[in-house]
Parts: C-alpha cells; sequence; structure tokens
C-alpha cells in the first residue's frame, strides 16, 4: 500500500495531536475540526479499508472508536455522536487507510448527511439479502 498522511502522523513524520493508542490503533484528532473534540481512529497497519483488514484490527479499531466517543461525549458536553467510517472514494473515504471519524454532535451544528431513502418492500429486501453470504 502506498504512503498515507495517516501513515506519516502514526510513523510521527508528521505531528499531530494525540488522543490514543494501543497495539492495533492510534487516533488523533482531526485538523479539520467538524465539531470541536472530532477525533480520527486509524489503523496502525496500513489497510486501505474495512474489507482488507484482518479481523483483530477491525475489532480493535471499534472497541477504540467506543472509548473514545465516551470520552469526547464527556469533554465536550456532546448531545450525540455519530462514528462515520467509509470505504473507497464512491463511499466517501479521502484517505486511503482505514480509519474513522468519532464527531461528538449538537442540535443545529450544521452538520448533514445526505441520505435518499428508498423503501423496496419486504419481498425486494428478501431478495437482497439472499445475495449476501458473509
Amino acid at each position: 500500500m502506498a504512503e498515507t498522511v495517516f501513515s506519516r502522523i502514526i510513523a510521527g513524520e508528521i505531528p499531530c495531536a494525540k488522543v490514543y493508542e494501543d497495539a492495533h490503533v492510534f487516533a488523533f484528532m482531526d485538523a479539520g475540526q467538524v465539531n470541536p473534540g472530532h477525533v480520527i481512529v486509524a489503523t496502525k497497519q496500513p489497510f486501505e479499508t474495512l474489507m482488507d483488514a484482518d479481523e483483530a484490527s477491525a475489532a480493535a479499531l471499534m472497541v477504540a472508536a467506543r472509548r473514545i466517543a465516551r470520552a469526547v461525549e464527556a469533554a465536550f458536553g456532546a448531545e450525540g455522536v455519530t462514528v462515520l467510517q467509509a470505504n473507497r472514494p464512491a463511499g466517501w473515504q479521502t484517505v486511503p487507510h482505514l480509519h474513522l471519524h468519532v464527531l461528538p454532535r449538537h442540535k443545529d451544528d450544521g452538520v448533514g448527511l445526505t441520505w435518499p431513502r428508498k423503501e423496496p418492500g419486504l419481498d425486494k429486501l428478501r431478495e437482497l439479502a439472499a445475495r449476501i453470504t458473509p
């Protein structure tokens, strides 16, 4: 995998405001704070997407996100927390290094997410489900 800004941060080549680190993950303040307390949680191994990660790293990412979300909520008096994980450009991923955002939220904070609902009905949902074999 190509070097990314996140791998350079994790390696200490680019300074950051570190929040948390363990054997699998490295968390730091997002330089582009959407709201104060916006944290990036990245895998130490340079997986490009969630689908590329091993199960231990994927699990560790979520365990760390939970721990950080609780701390962010308390520290910033958040009314809610959005945890966002994106894969590949079509899925909104902007840095090709597995990471997620822990974003403290407040009523009317101006943060939006477009999510055009489609309601295909139960028969179609069952047809779609049958195509998935984890």
